[in-house]
């Protein structure tokens, strides 16, 4: 992704949208331990989302200067309205039944007294 002048990719956020997205091809930067293409993750709104700890804390330390993300194609849309899988998607066997365990042991890294 090639950005200037911003703080941090765009997907180091939380919101209160739902989002959908998917990986067609190549690696997702936003998820260091593993999103693999044809796969796709679902985040209704008030749940929580965003990097893992790996991509987190590599964010939080990296020099803020454009970084240009090649041989990769992910899509995301984002509504106000509730998306519910189907009963067929909860069966899947390919469903990650761990998925929340990549943000085990985040640190916390926001500190009201300092904003």
């Amino acid at each position: 992704m090639v950005a200037e002048n911003t703080f941090r990719p765009p997907w180091f956020h939380r919101n209160l949208m739902n989002e959908f997205m998917g990986l067609i091809d190549g690696a997702y930067d936003a998820k260091a331990e593993g999103f693999m293409p044809g796969g796709s993750s679902l985040h209704n709104c008030m749940s929580a989302h965003g990097p893992d700890n790996i991509t987190a804390e590599k964010a939080i330390a990296a020099d803020l200067k454009p970084h240009k993300i090649e041989n990769t194609m992910a899509f995301m849309f984002e509504t106000g309205k509730v998306l519910r899988p189907s009963l067929h998607a909860l069966a899947c066997p390919q469903l990650q039944a761990d998925y929340d365990a990549c943000w085990n042991g985040m640190a916390r890294t926001f500190n009201k007294e300092s904003s």
